[in-house]
């Protein structure tokens, strides 16, 4: 399959596939843990642990440490919960957690606005690039920084 679209869960829905897919994984859905991925699943930007950090700390009540925030984030990524946007060490929900696919990221450089493309076809070929040079990959991260198309629209409006 190339590029395909995906049943993707909002809200209660995305946590629950969330949980279960992290309990499948042998791991718990603990109280922080689905705090921190409702907040993370909350922001329409890719945000920091920072972000999330002082998010869950609003709602908790209390000071949520931002390196609590890193672990269970890179929980998350090795779970396929979040993703990881590497060059601005950002992280979004994965809309499809139950799904496994190498992204490839659209990063508008103008509103901070990410597009999440699966395209097999592409991170296939990265991937046997990467085996043709002696390289094991583990996780390929493609991202193409630019213009969204409605701040293209707006710049050359303008």
């Amino acid at each position: 399959m190339a590029m395909h679209r995906h049943y993707e869960p909002q809200d209660a829905d995305l946590a629950l596939a969330a949980q279960a897919t992290l309990e499948r994984s042998g791991e718990q859905w603990t109280a922080m843990r689905a705090n921190i991925f409702r907040a993370l699943a909350g922001f329409d930007k890719p945000a920091s642990a920072y972000d999330i950090a002082e998010a869950v700390s609003k709602t908790e009540g209390r000071r949520v440490a931002a390196n609590s925030v890193y672990r269970i984030l890179d929980l998350f990524v090795t779970a396929n919960l979040a993703r990881r946007v590497e060059s601005s060490n950002a992280y979004i929900a994965n809309a499809h957690p139950d799904c496994l696919h190498d992204c490839i990221f659209l990063v508008c450089d103008a509103c901070g606005q990410i597009v999440h493309l699966d395209d097999d076809r592409l991170t296939k070929g990265v991937r046997s690039a990467a085996v043709a040079a002696g390289f094991a990959p583990e996780r390929p991260v493609i991202e193409v920084r630019g213009k969204c198309a409605a701040c293209a629209a707006s710049a050359k409006a303008a």
